[in-house]
């Protein structure tokens, strides 16, 4: 399903809060901004010959919708549910009925915190996981997947 220039298409899902990086709780999530995340992957993409478009919302079916959206344009996704990781069987759903690679990033580590984080709905479904990197996870899941889809 390649764009205009040939490239392969990503779609990279941020959930909701994501909005508010830079400025919420940056001893957690870091000091980047949504906007910086967004500007580097794009950028990065088309080092790697892939279209990278990106969506943020704090709300569920928001991200259902984009979700669905992408069934017939897309050839990989990478996700950070956010808060919605443990809770939304709807966006596992949507997820369930692409047939592309899926990265779960989340910028902490999910793992080393409060007991609720631990469960992701999305971690048995996911072709790859990366948590506890930062920013900079953002930027490992769009490796993966270029040579994730390279290698298809």
């Amino acid at each position: 399903m390649a764009d205009e220039n040939g490239r392969l298409r990503v779609l990279v899902l941020h959930g909701p809060n994501l909005n508010l990086l830079g400025k919420r709780e940056p001893e957690i999530y870091g000091s980047a901004t949504l906007a910086d995340i967004d500007e580097k992957l794009i950028r990065e993409g088309r080092e790697l010959n892939l279209s990278v478009e990106t969506f943020q919302s704090n709300h569920e079916g928001a991200i259902v919708d984009r979700i669905q959206s992408a069934m017939d344009g897309c050839d990989g996704v990478i996700i950070n549910p956010a808060a919605y990781t443990h809770t939304s069987v709807a966006i596992r759903d949507a997820l369930l009925a692409l047939s592309v690679p899926i990265i779960e990033i989340h910028l902490s580590n999910i793992y080393k915190r409060e007991s609720f984080r631990h469960h992701s709905l999305i971690r048995d479904i996911a072709t790859g996981q990366i948590a506890g990197c930062g920013a900079y996870g953002y930027e490992l899941a769009l490796l993966a997947m270029a040579d994730m889809l390279n290698h298809v």
